[in-house]
């Protein structure tokens, strides 16, 4: 009960300082001032920042997506490159067995 009553008196002495500032002093008044000028240009400043994170993010996914789309092409493209290595080397084998067949009848 008697913290309750100090912290009372300290509320209390609180509000009789913040009461007697006299707002009207010209340094304080001018502070406030720079004060809110400094706010306003620093929210100017986030919102920018925020516009420019957000551009940055969709650029990012843009290019995310496109390096996706060039993995998957190089990977497709590894396969042709596979399958048209596999067909040549098959057509090699045909034709060393129709230069085999040709020999043989030659002889």
């Amino acid at each position: 009960m008697n913290s309750i009553n100090e912290k009372e008196k300290k509320l209390d002495n609180a509000l009789k300082e913040l009461k007697s500032l006299d707002l009207s002093n010209p340094d304080l008044q001018n502070n406030i001032k720079n004060l809110n000028s400094q706010k306003n240009q620093l929210e100017i400043e986030k919102i920018e920042l925020e516009n420019k994170y957000k551009k940055l993010l969709e650029e990012y996914e843009v290019l995310s997506k496109k390096l996706e789309e060039l993995k998957n092409k190089e990977k497709l493209d590894q396969r042709k490159q596979i399958e048209f290595s596999e067909k040549i080397d098959e057509l090699n084998q045909e034709t060393d067995t129709l230069i085999d067949e040709i020999d043989k009848w030659q002889m």
